[in-house]
């Protein structure tokens, strides 16, 4: 920002995150929330420091008159995500984990099935598991990349204002129904364990987007069903 400032940018765009919203926010999140508590604790770092740049963004255009404008996406996903087991998000984490599943028990099967010499088959397999985090209660708004890309760019050609705008499809998801989600998306008909010793993370989000809709005319066009099933097929055909 501050070389943006130094070369004369025109325009400087910054993109927070909803990990900066305090942990119990009321929902929908409103901008105006922003400030009114401390971030769940696993998120509060990322988010604090995401929120700095707000306050330089607001600082620069004071003293310096420098155009900056921050954004508050929601949790993003779709084709191009990092599907990396040790990094991933919850969405290309679940997608990789059904399909591995899923191909894990196909192919024993099929070799199973090549054992012509037996004349009774023993059963080399067990239904296919996948673990997940948590309890499965709280609740996630997603919002396709696509999407994202156009109210970035819808905003960095009409906002020119200091508060923060949220940027979200304005819906609320619990874990366990994305859980069930992505399974049938992906064909996997195994067993899902919930792993309650780990972190369930905030208790619930979602945005309200009013405000992008009448600052610069953003509404999310993407279904999170038609998102996932465009993403689950980028990720078969890279993985291919």
């Amino acid at each position: 920002m501050e070389v943006g400032r130094l070369v004369g940018l025109e325009k400087f765009v910054t993109i927070g995150t909803i990990c900066a919203y305090p942990k119990f926010t009321p929902v929908p999140f409103k901008e105006e929330n922003l400030w009114d508590g401390y971030p769940e604790e696993t998120n509060a770092p990322y988010g604090l420091a995401k929120k700095m740049l707000l306050v330089q963004a607001q600082a620069y255009r004071e003293q310096y008159g420098f155009n900056a404008i921050y954004l508050l996406p929601v949790n993003l996903y779709g084709p191009h995500d990092s599907f990396d087991p040790e990094s991933s998000h919850v969405i290309p984490a679940l997608i990789r984990k059904f399909l591995e599943a899923k191909a894990m028990v196909s192919s024993k099967q099929k070799a199973v099935g090549s054992n012509t010499a037996c004349s009774i088959v023993p059963t080399l397999y067990s239904p296919p598991s996948v673990v997940v985090w948590g309890t499965g209660n709280p609740t996630r708004e997603f919002l396709y990349v696509e999407d994202a890309a156009e109210g970035i760019l819808l905003a960095a050609e009409q906002y020119n204002k200091p508060d923060p705008v949220n940027i979200g499809a304005g819906f609320e998801i619990t874990i366990k129904d994305l859980v069930e989600l992505i399974a049938r998306l992906t064909g996997f008909q195994g067993k899902i364990f919930w792993d309650m010793s780990k972190p369930d993370g905030q208790p619930r989000r979602m945005l309200d987007v009013s405000k992008a809709e009448k600052e610069f005319g953003f509404r999310a066009k993407t279904s999170l069903e038609n998102g996932l099933k465009k993403t689950i097929e980028w990720y078969i055909n890279q993985r291919d």
